[in-house]
């Protein structure tokens, strides 16, 4: 195959992940689009090229789509139109990280009848945890319940959040404030953030999960009629939930979204030692018995080519990196709506970027997947 240029929108941690990840195989010829000057100062590498284009302007970004085959967004979910709509213009493969729903809605709109492929939502979650909640979904002759857990938290706790930020300042807002997309008695609904509250323990270290938006992506539409009952929780340790609700709920703060950024970005440091964990429970009837399985997943944050990458980094950037290279083989259609749940486990965990989240020691250090099965 032929070397694919490839443009990448946003040169934060993540979009410099992502370039990072491409540009070592030698099959893409990477450049790192952003209007910031001083982040494309510091992503720019011998193999990596960069562009300051101002991103939210779309013939801007037209022209700089001129002669790519695709285009990754790393960008701030309010951008994600705008670029959707660029690469569409341009003809250029479109690829996003975003968990916004109402901008995943736009991008599956702008996919009709389109020549490339549109493949939103292709990070971790969601992303990767709606390709291994689908796996573990098919496994059951009828589908009863299905609840999705993913946390990215810091391996050293100190302050009383126990929480450090790792990603996103916008996005952990919005998955805070916003309705959380859900399947209850088979019908599909809208929950509210940080309720449905629970409690659950793996290798002796406690955790609590509630709901949260976005992280199902597609899944409740692909589901719907096969499963009863449908959840995405986030993970965190036992205590976040009730000082972000005192924040958000109690004193106003989810109606001041720029200051419950400042507030957060202020007062809480972010950190490269950090560990992603991914916990899924399915039940159902497999035959003539009722059953319940789990998978767990775990990636740390490790040192790659001399670099330190937080295992959000990497969980995220391999996701979208996974996706491409699919795209790029012919493992994925290459025109219209991709949803990620249409990506098989197997194909997914065997690509060279899929196996950071499969593989017992490496590089990219993460921890094998565990699949544990039992009588409910």
């Amino acid at each position: 195959m032929t070397v694919w240029p490839v443009l990448i929108v946003g040169a934060g941690k993540i979009g410099r992940t992502i370039a990072a990840l491409l540009a070592a195989t030698g099959d893409y010829r990477v450049t790192i689009a952003d209007r910031d000057a001083a982040a494309l100062a510091a992503a720019r590498r011998p193999d990596i090229a960069v562009a300051q284009v101002d991103v939210a302007d779309e013939e801007a970004l037209v022209a700089a789509l001129a002669g790519q085959r695709a285009v990754l967004s790393a960008a701030p979910f309010f951008l994600t139109q705008t670029i959707a709509r660029a690469a569409k213009r341009a003809g250029a493969h479109y690829l996003d990280l975003t968990e916004d729903v109402a901008s995943t809605k736009a991008v599956k709109a702008l996919a009709e009848g389109a020549q490339t492929a549109f493949a939103p939502q292709c990070g971790l979650a969601p992303g990767f945890v709606s390709i291994a909640a689908h796996d573990l979904a098919g496994r059951f002759d009828a589908l009863e319940n299905l609840t999705l857990r993913v946390g990215a938290l810091p391996r050293y706790p100190t302050n009383a959040l126990k929480y450090n930020l790792t990603w996103s300042t916008d996005g952990l807002i919005n998955e805070y404030c916003n309705p959380c997309e859900a399947v209850l008695d088979g019908e599909r609904a809208l929950l509210q953030p940080l309720e449905g509250y629970e409690t659950f323990s793996l290798d002796g270290i406690d955790y609590e999960a509630f709901n949260t938006s976005g992280g199902l992506g597609s899944l409740a539409e692909t589901l719907e009629g096969r499963v009863r009952n449908l959840r995405y929780l986030t993970v965190r340790y036992p205590g976040h939930r009730d000082i972000m609700r005192l924040l958000l709920t109690d004193l106003g703060l989810k109606d001041r979204r720029d200051l419950m950024r400042d507030v957060l970005e202020t007062a809480v440091p972010i950190t490269r030692q950090d560990v992603v964990l991914v916990f899924i429970t399915a039940s159902g009837r497999r035959g003539d018995q009722r059953e319940q399985m789990s998978a767990v997943y775990r990636v740390t944050a490790q040192d790659v080519a001399g670099e330190t990458w937080s295992a959000i980094q990497i969980t995220t950037a391999s996701g979208i990196c996974a996706t491409l290279d699919m795209l790029r083989d012919g493992t994925l259609p290459a025109r219209g709506f991709v949803t990620q749940e249409a990506i098989p486990l197997h194909a997914f965990l065997a690509n060279r970027f899929g196996r950071a989240y499969g593989q017992d020691s490496g590089a990219l250090g993460a921890m094998p997947a565990e699949a544990r099965r039992s009588a409910a």
